[in-house]
């Protein structure tokens, strides 16, 4: 006898997916991460635009990770351009990146998953059973937001970070503000890692997880040349076509990345898989405390991953305005370059993980081609791949506990699935 299991309506991610499951008796005859976000244009729309226009287009493809895109889109383009950026230039735009790190992973991991986790239908029902792990939460996502509003000159939709530097660097002020804000956002933590504590994550999951995450260049943990694989080769950035392979599905908007045939995740467990050697401090004794436990099989416990993300974040944000404001930052205007023909490629690892920009440009520095390859449009094959174990796993459970635990297993990835969305379905 066929079965059909539908989520018209995944809720409490950004964007707009459902997943369809057809069973045979017992025997499953497809599982789908139907995405049917509507088509973005954003790598058409570059076409013919300067140069200098990029950044602030591309920022656009994502209001949570407009920081991520600004900066990757920058540093390819100085790739394309020969340009080297100063230390203290790639360290406040590292400073940029923790607060993205802060804000998002707040946001995800108690207004979106944990109310999974406690048996509450949304954000809402669990404001009014812990108001305060709620009112924690909202006070962590503002400390990344006023982060990312002083080095980039905007919560969202960055203005600051441009080719080759910043235009306004912080002030000192601004600095003393930030370090005293994440001192109380450590504090804030230590609440949050009390709630968690007393959480039993669901261990309904049982499947490996093929990781993927950049190998990181010095002290910051986001930015890197090379990718690294759970199980296979290390893989140049400038070579990301053969990691991610991209390829179009029938029943998704999203296109579906593979190496050697098979998916991998990106985000925060993949780079605690493969990085976790980085954390140390008070992020560390977190990880000891909560878990996830490497290597890890519960793809679920990504939440727990973003938690120890988030106190590193905080942790190296702090370190960092200590950095600047013990040494000072130097009066440094922008690289001087002059515009060519070139290529460039970068990546970085954003909240929900590795992000790729690709940009060819003319001698007059105009677009000619562009290719942005975002972590959900990574994720999403492997998100099918654990939601077909998450069925197969389920043989005495009721449809409403499968359809829940399928729900989890999609929000487990943080989808961003509007950025996810690079084709259109077409009919006849």
């Amino acid at each position: 006898m066929t079965r059909t299991i539908t989520i018209e309506h995944l809720a409490r991610i950004e964007g707009h997916a459902g997943i369809n499951v057809v069973l045979d008796g017992s025997q499953i005859q497809r599982v789908e991460l139907d995405v049917f976000e509507g088509i973005r244009l954003f790598e058409a729309l570059l076409r013919g635009r300067s140069c200098f226009d990029v950044s602030g287009i591309v920022s656009r493809i994502c209001a949570i990770c407009s920081h991520g895109h600004t900066i990757t889109a920058l540093m390819a383009i100085e790739a394309a351009l020969g340009i080297e950026v100063s230390p203290q230039t790639r360290r406040l735009r590292d400073l940029g990146f923790q607060g993205a790190n802060i804000e998002s992973h707040a946001l995800h991991a108690f207004c979106l998953a944990l109310p999974d986790f406690v048996g509450q239908p949304s954000v809402i029902g669990l404001a009014g059973e812990q108001p305060e792990a709620v009112a924690t939460a909202l006070r962590l996502k503002k400390l990344g937001n006023t982060i990312q509003e002083i080095v980039g000159g905007r919560a969202v939709h960055p203005v600051n970070y441009v080719i080759g530097g910043f235009g306004k660097l912080p002030s000192v002020d601004e600095l003393l503000l930030l370090q005293e804000s994440l001192e109380a956002g450590l504090g804030d933590c230590e609440k949050i890692v009390a709630l968690l504590g007393g959480v039993a994550v669901p261990a309904f999951m049982d499947e490996p997880i093929r990781c993927a995450a950049l190998v990181p260049e010095d002290d910051a943990f986001f930015f890197g040349r090379v990718v690294r694989l759970s199980d296979g080769p290390n893989i140049p950035v400038d070579e990301y076509r053969t990691l991610t392979n991209e390829h179009t599905v029938a029943h998704s908007h999203a296109k579906h990345s593979s190496h050697d045939g098979r998916s991998f995740m990106v985000g925060a467990l993949a780079r605690l898989t493969l990085n976790g050697d980085r954390i140390g401090g008070r992020a560390r004794q977190v990880w000891e405390q909560l878990g996830p436990a490497i290597p890890c099989r519960n793809i679920v416990m990504n939440t727990l991953a973003q938690v120890v993300e988030l106190v590193y974040s905080i942790e190296h944000a702090r370190d960092l305005v200590d950095s600047f404001l013990r040494s000072g930052l130097a009066t440094e205007p922008p690289i001087a370059y002059r515009v060519r023909a070139g290529a460039g490629t970068a990546a970085a690892e954003v909240p929900r993980g590795t992000l790729y920009h690709h940009y060819e440009l003319d001698s007059i520095g105009q677009v000619v081609a562009a290719d942005v390859i975002t972590p959900t449009a990574q994720n999403v094959a492997n998100a099918e791949d654990q939601l077909r174990a998450a069925v197969r796993d389920a043989v005495d459970v009721d449809e409403a506990t499968l359809r829940h635990r399928l729900e989890m297993v999609a929000r487990a990835y943080d989808p961003c699935v509007s950025c996810s969305v690079h084709v259109m379905r077409a009919r006849g």
